[in-house]
């Protein structure tokens, strides 16, 4: 199912294979700062490891403007009111500006505090403290190119977004070898030079986008306009915005938690859990990508009021994000051992590493319900009750149930990853319930004039 604006056919396929590749890069290429630091020094990697967890609680806050941005833009677009496509954008790339200079001030001046409160050994403490100064106190650059990569994917070019992704990436890798290994007579410079390296790369790569959305949308930057615009626009992110954040931190806190039970089982699950997790990051990555063009075609069609597109659109996307899923999930369950093996030889870990991922196969279907269908729900104004029911089953089924079995019960690792399937499929079926009573219909944004 396609749908034409302006005379050229988006599919979910165009959508979706940038995207894929886009996060799959992101994933990658994300943790090259620590794999060419550990060339350098282990406590590099652990100072830069730790910053990373605070810097990523940004990106979780800078994302809920995005968020908004993507679906009020795809909407506008779909009822072909471009003026007020333009007018979010403005708004998001200005509020996300604002909100970020402010973090980014805060974390510069309270950096060592912050690392403090995380009881950060202190040979550790100044190569963090540099590194989250340095690029937390530039977090405002990265802001700025999320918003802008959402308002292009809204409009379709998720091609652009890619490219800009593996350029970034390059010229990261680039700096980090100049300044890790110093070739050329290169000053030395560790930890400061990865994080100089990250800023430069994502500076220029800002730029770049900001051309880009120029170029395909003819959007400019205007702060003179800024306060001419309607109000409304900005109630419209937070609305979407707000909630979104808020569920994606009440799960970042609620795994915090099952890890702190994992803790108790001792570090050899605790090893076992991250290399599991990382492997089950790629299949997941098949039904994020899918979620995310799904949500944007889906935003399309409620912005042209046909509803029973949209439906149908979702439902499309689901079926095949299940069979995906599942297939890539019983694939990796085929070659667990030799996936494994990549990260450790402990037989230990081994094999109960290769149950984790057998149980994947049960896990990751349940996970494409809530991406595809959350995703789906939220880009036509039903915010509030994926939200509920998110928070709801990440702290009613997920976190009790990982210490009853997990805990209590002696179960380990398995018995958390049940917790897990638990958590996913309980939310799964009553979102897919909740979109098959259509009562996302009654939404659309009209209550708070979100599309004209």
């Amino acid at each position: 199912m396609a749908f034409e604006r302006q005379g050229r056919k988006i599919t979910l396929f165009a959508l979706t294979w940038p995207i894929f590749i886009e996060t799959l890069l992101h994933m990658l290429m994300g943790n090259a700062d620590t794999l060419m630091l550990s060339q350098y020094s282990d406590n590099s990697v652990a100072a830069v490891g730790v910053s990373n967890q605070i810097l990523f609680l940004l990106i979780v806050m800078f994302g809920f403007i995005a968020t908004g941005t993507t679906i009020l833009v795809a909407q506008y677009i779909g009822g072909t009111n471009y003026k007020d496509a333009k007018e979010v954008s403005t708004v998001s790339l200005s509020a996300n500006l604002l909100f970020s200079i402010l973090i980014s001030v805060v974390i510069v001046i309270a950096s060592e505090d912050i690392l403090q409160l995380m009881n950060l050994p202190p040979e550790l403490m100044p190569d963090a403290t540099i590194y989250l100064q340095l690029v937390g106190g530039f977090s405002f650059v990265q802001a700025l190119i999320m918003t802008s990569g959402a308002i292009l994917k809204s409009y379709g070019y998720t091609k652009d977004t890619m490219y800009l992704t593996i350029g970034m990436n390059l010229l990261n890798i680039i700096g980090n070898y100049f300044f890790i290994f110093g070739p050329f007579g290169f000053p030395v410079l560790g930890v400061q030079g990865v994080a100089i390296s990250t800023v430069v790369s994502r500076i220029i790569g800002l730029f770049v986008i900001l051309y880009i959305l120029k170029k395909r949308v003819h959007f400019t930057l205007n702060f003179k306009e800024l306060f001419k615009l309607p109000v409304h626009h900005l109630k419209n992110l937070l609305h979407i915005g707000v909630p979104t954040a808020g569920e994606q931190l009440s799960y970042n806190t609620s795994q915090m938690v099952i890890t702190v039970f994992i803790t108790m089982i001792g570090t050899e699950a605790l090893t076992t859990k991250v290399y599991a997790q990382n492997l089950m990051m790629l299949i997941l990555l098949f039904s994020l990508a899918v979620s995310q063009g799904t949500q944007i075609l889906v935003g399309y069609m409620i912005g042209a009021k046909d509803y029973e597109a949209a439906y149908k659109r979702c439902l499309q996307s689901l079926y095949s994000g299940i069979v995906i899923s599942t297939l890539m999930a019983v694939i990796f369950s085929l070659f667990s051992d030799s996936l494994l093996g990549i990260f450790t030889s402990n037989e230990r870990i081994l094999e109960v590493g290769g149950v984790l991922i057998l149980l994947t196969i049960i896990l990751e279907p349940g996970r494409a319900f809530n991406m595809i269908i959350i995703s789906s729900l939220r880009a036509t104004g039903d915010i509030r009750f994926p939200t509920y029911v998110g928070i709801l089953s990440m702290w009613g089924v997920a976190v009790p149930i990982a210490y009853i079995l997990g805990i209590h019960f002696d179960l380990g690792l398995i018995g958390i990853w049940i917790a897990f399937i638990a958590d996913e499929w309980v939310r799964g079926i009553i979102m897919f319930y909740r979109w098959k009573s259509r009562a996302w219909m009654t939404k659309r944004f009209s209550q708070h004039a979100a599309v004209s």
